[in-house]
């Protein structure tokens, strides 16, 4: 049998009594010139009669019964009808972008079928100067986000003329080479950082060592710096809360030069300015609620792995580790804020590196499982957590794309919310641009979208900080 592994199997579980684990994307796109009225109703008919043998990842979904004693196992699906996975939405007239992420985070919200491959895509038009959005979600189990970003761009082209392009769900790989799924450089989702925990714990004497290691040494400065933070030492707040059933979306898009121009001036990296800007977007939002909290807020950031003398687990895909970063968000100066941030994130790549990505993510083990767990519980103590939130920086297309001939705008992921972990900030790098996509549980921040002019607000007062106009 192809038995689910450990982590699949508990999350597939979970959903049953909890909420679904729904990961996904969105591309705004603009028709090519001269396109008629009716081109993405014919995008939709082609999608659908293309007749193109599906990734492989596309084509199972999980089973338990008597037959495999109660575990998760595996199925393969039978003959796939694409109408039960692509569908059309129109949005009314009238209708601006917030009523569009509106759409999206009802869609986001709801389960996907288990008995049959859990992915949905949707073409959604109707959108302000004709654009239209293709969204696409998938359960965690599937595939984590980095690798459904990867299948979804590799539908596209950097030839504006270029048709007859493969579908997000055909097969480009060989049976050699069929992608496992949950495998990439870089993994931007706490769940999948679990993944690896699970698959890279070893009797390795040299890993061992490795952990015990680092738990002394992150003991240590973690008394004696602000750099490094121990285990269930973020604030407990309303982002670590239960969830509910609902969704609240929102993304825009900035320039990058925005970004990269701190990079000289400040002597730091774009993303720790990204991550920053973040920072004090949501110092504001918890101001404005009367609910910041004296000590900072702590974000858990990927960190990816060069130059280590690789284990065996590592070799095979597990280039990244994970680390946790304080964002300042109980210093007023945004300068200041900026670069206790790349202090952090400069430390923990040393660290990451020295101990390797195995070591160090069965180090955040015990920062993880308290956050997604404690909320659980119904008496559950609400005084410390592990962490926060995840801040994720997801490298995109260098240059503009096109889909069959259709203009990507702007792409935007959408990340996985769950009990403890109620906020989900990811970005997405897109040729001179970058998309900040926010997901939050609609009980827990229903206005989400108020985030945006924050982000803005924060960048600007940056800029100002640092002395760029």
């Amino acid at each position: 049998m192809d038995w689910l592994d450990p982590l699949d199997a508990a999350m597939i579980t979970a959903d049953m009594v909890s909420n679904p684990l729904n990961i996904g994307a969105v591309l705004i796109l603009s028709p090519p010139p001269g396109a008629d009225p009716g081109y993405v109703d014919d995008v939709y008919r082609d999608t659908l009669l293309a007749g193109e043998p599906l990734d492989p990842r596309l084509c199972r979904f999980p089973h338990r019964g008597v037959d495999t004693a109660g575990c998760w196992v595996w199925r393969k699906a039978g003959a796939i009808d694409l109408r039960q996975h692509y569908r059309r939405r129109t949005v009314a007239p009238g209708t601006d972008r917030a009523g569009m992420w509106e759409l999206i985070g009802a869609l986001h919200a709801e389960p996907l079928d288990k008995s049959r491959p859990m992915w949905m895509a949707y073409l959604i038009d109707g959108l302000d100067d004709g654009q239209f959005a293709f969204y696409i979600k998938l359960h965690h189990i599937v595939m984590d986000g980095v690798a459904g970003l990867q299948t979804l761009t590799g539908a596209l082209s950097a030839d504006p003329e270029r048709r007859s392009m493969p579908a997000f769900h055909s097969d480009r790989y060989g049976p050699a080479d069929e992608p496992s799924g949950h495998r990439g450089s870089w993994i931007p989702n706490p769940l999948a950082l679990l993944h690896s925990v699970l698959d890279t714990a070893t009797s390795s004497v040299a890993l061992a060592e490795r952990v015990v290691t680092g738990q002394v040494t992150s003991a240590l400065a973690g008394l004696t710096g602000d750099t490094t933070m121990p285990p269930v030492a973020a604030p407990c707040v309303r982002f670590n809360s239960r969830l509910g059933p609902e969704r609240a979306v929102t993304a825009a898009t900035w320039p990058k030069s925005r970004f990269q121009a701190f990079a000289s001036t400040a002597g730091v990296t774009p993303n720790d300015v990204v991550t920053a800007v973040i920072a004090g977007a949501l110092r504001q939002w918890l101001l404005d609620q009367g609910e910041l909290p004296r000590r900072s807020l702590v974000a858990i950031c990927p960190v990816t792995v060069h130059g280590h003398e690789l284990s065996r687990s590592e070799r095979h895909g597990n280039m990244f580790g994970a680390w946790l970063c304080p964002l300042g968000t109980n210093l007023s100066d945004p300068a200041e804020r900026l670069h206790l941030i790349h202090r952090s994130m400069s430390e923990g790549k040393r660290r990451v590196a020295a101990r390797g990505a195995a070591a160090s993510l069965l180090l955040l083990a015990t920062s993880i499982a308290p956050t997604v767990l404690l909320p659980m519980l119904p008496f559950a103590p609400k005084f410390r957590v592990g962490y926060n939130l995840p801040i994720s920086h997801v490298p995109g297309p260098r240059c503009e794309m096109y889909w069959n001939g259709a203009h990507i705008d702007e792409i935007y992921p959408i990340s996985a919310v769950y009990d403890g972990q109620a906020l989900n900030v990811t970005t997405c790098s897109y040729a001179d641009r970058i998309g900040f996509g926010f997901v939050a549980g609609r009980e827990i921040v229903p206005d989400v979208p108020d985030l945006i002019p924050l982000t803005e607000r924060a960048l600007t007062e940056l800029e100002h900080a640092v002395g760029i106009d």
